[in-house]
């Protein structure tokens, strides 16, 4: 059992088995809280912990996975393409749309750092917990921040929103899919896109623009906020 733990491979099998029952739960009840990637997260803790795997001996394995995640996130353009007229069109209310949710989201963590009292480092470590992490981690660590923590908080962040976002936009009667998309992605990133996806193909689209841009905006403007605090 030792040898299987401590395998190259045991880390990737685990988190795609993990990820793969994940996706069954979601087509069997379709709720928004079964979301895979928690599910997966879940599942793969609950092993760490009953078997004592060191997270060392997991890492050999699932770090590979995460070499995936900006080609993954590059490959977000091709739908971004599809709908370029749409974006041309409406291209002031989604750049205007988009800088309101990254200032929301800095002010937000400025508030709530104010309030808790948060030190330097812990502020700086969750400003960009709402872009990608392949642009966050960056941020973090360019700043001072605390990357482990950065990006815990960056993936809460995404399942949080990719399981809320449909409520907040029936509650506010939001159905315009450009509307949708721009809030979902500047919000919750590339998690919270998959569920613009669901939702349709421009929620989808403006959403993966939202990430880049959105992102763009953050490294920008967490250099500014950061010297708030």
């Amino acid at each position: 059992m030792k040898e299987l733990f401590s395998s190259a491979y045991f880390g990737v099998i685990l988190s795609v088995g993990a990820y793969a029952l994940g996706l069954l739960l979601k087509k069997r009840f379709k709720w928004s809280v079964v979301n895979p990637l928690l599910i997966a997260i879940i599942i793969i803790i609950a092993v760490l912990l009953a078997f004592r795997i060191d997270y060392q001996s997991f890492d050999k394995g699932a770090r590979y996975i995460s070499y995936l995640l900006t080609p993954a996130t590059v490959c977000l353009a091709i739908p971004l393409y599809l709908q370029l007229k749409l974006l041309k069109k409406n291209k002031k209310a989604i750049l205007l749309g988009i800088l309101a949710g990254v200032l929301s989201s800095l002010a937000s963590i400025f508030a709530l750092s104010v309030l808790f009292g948060l030190s330097h480092e812990e502020y700086v470590t969750l400003l960009p917990k709402s872009i990608t992490t392949a642009i966050g981690l960056g941020v973090s660590r360019e700043l001072g921040g605390f990357e482990a923590i950065t990006v815990a908080s960056i993936i809460v962040t995404g399942i949080f929103g990719s399981i809320i976002a449909p409520m907040i936009c029936r509650l506010f009667k939001i159905k315009d899919p450009i509307a949708v998309g721009i809030a979902i992605g500047t919000s919750s990133h590339v998690i919270g896109t998959t569920k613009a996806f669901e939702l349709g193909e421009v929620q989808g689209a403006m959403s993966s623009l939202s990430i880049v841009v959105a992102g763009l905006m953050t490294v920008v403007g967490a250099s500014f906020f950061a010297l708030l605090v």
